[in-house]
């Protein structure tokens, strides 16, 4: 294993590209396999299974997968997916052992909401989220590749901008946004994602900032390719409002990677994982953004490795670049309205409930 391993080390010194989409996709058929039964992490295993192929096909040539360099893959994860325990479905931040009995707050059925009244646009009503299990708990389970949650997308009108002119204007827009809200005693709350080019090779920082991307409603999102344009004087005003809040999961980081990047502080943030854990009790649990859209309004965020860990510094974002970013933003921002429709957490009438196996 020690040889092999350095092996891997020594291949990957002299590569420094973005993986082919052959590639992202073998990824993306292996974790998907692995997480049709648990929610866990890959094993040793599956990892290694992966390095191989991808070793393989950079030792000579910028070559895709081979079928069988993708069989191998899929072999390892079957193999390992067949012997794991499901008691690992199950991960939360306490360290008591006995935490899946403890209690939960159970989300009224009439908040859950996410039902599509119209396949053409972004309009959603607070109706029941129908479910299997009769006393849903917060505890999350990753849905299986067989899951009947729809896909979420944003539908709306997506402004993408990438010269400095383009992006100024849109910053602009935005700004107007956040005033006429303030003029009508509101706060504007804009959902807040940011994509960069990542990093395949030892000892090398990932990227950059490359994509940022804003939204404010269900009828717009900006997709600003900042990797070209920087950080026009508009965009360092809207980020540095403190009036507009920017909502997103584990957005701190993502302004801390602003901050070194572009040296502009983003100002006034809310986590949506932080949110999620105050207005829902229980157990407290790091959600991704994933997580909460399945379980808050019982929809399915699709995040593509092809895309995810595509090239974001790419001269032109592609449609399928455009839709990803857009929906994040935009689900950001849903997913904070939605949270803000529920009563606060009494941890003092919290229902008993141990968690159903669905």
């Amino acid at each position: 294993m020690a040889s092999a391993s350095s092996s891997l080390t020594q291949e990957f010194e002299d590569w420094d590209r973005p993986l082919t989409d052959e590639e992202l996709q073998a990824i993306d058929y292996a974790v998907l396999q692995s997480t049709t039964t648990t929610d866990r992490p890959l094993t040793n295993e599956e990892l290694q299974a992966i390095d191989d192929a991808v070793l393989q096909s950079t030792t000579t040539t910028d070559r895709p997968f081979t079928d069988e360099e993708l069989q191998a893959i899929d072999d390892a994860v079957s193999q390992s997916t067949t012997t794991t325990s499901p008691s690992k479905r199950h991960v939360s931040c306490s360290s008591d052992d006995d935490a899946d009995k403890k209690s939960r707050r159970r989300l009224p059925d009439s908040l859950f909401i996410c039902q599509r009244n119209n396949t053409n646009s972004n309009s959603f009503s607070l109706s029941p989220c129908h479910r299997r299990n009769r006393f849903p708990s917060y505890a999350f389970r990753r849905s299986s590749s067989t899951s009947t949650y729809q896909e979420i997308a944003f539908k709306g009108r997506i402004v993408y901008s990438r010269s400095f002119d383009e992006v100024e204007k849109s910053a602009e827009e935005l700004l107007s946004f956040v005033e006429l809200k303030r003029r009508k005693g509101g706060q504007a709350i804009l959902g807040f994602d940011i994509e960069w080019r990542p990093t395949f090779r030892r000892g090398v920082t990932p990227g950059k900032t490359a994509v940022m991307q804003i939204c404010g409603d269900n009828n717009v999102c900006y997709v600003m390719h900042v990797i070209h344009s920087g950080i026009p004087q508009n965009l360092k005003s809207l980020l540095e409002n403190p009036t507009s809040v920017k909502v997103g999961v584990c957005i701190a980081n993502d302004a801390f990677k602003i901050f070194q990047d572009h040296n502009v502080s983003v100002k006034a943030l809310e986590d949506l994982s932080d949110l999620a854990n105050h207005k829902l009790g229980g157990d407290c649990k790091k959600w991704s953004l994933s997580s909460l859209t399945e379980t808050l309004i019982c929809k399915q965020l699709p995040k593509p490795n092809r895309i995810r860990l595509g090239n974001w510094e790419t001269d032109v974002l592609s449609k399928e670049q455009l839709h990803y970013a857009a929906t994040d933003a935009f689900v950001s921002w849903y997913l904070y309205e939605a949270l803000q429709t529920l009563p606060e957490a009494d941890n003092k009438k919290i229902e008993e409930s141990v968690v159903l196996s669905s």
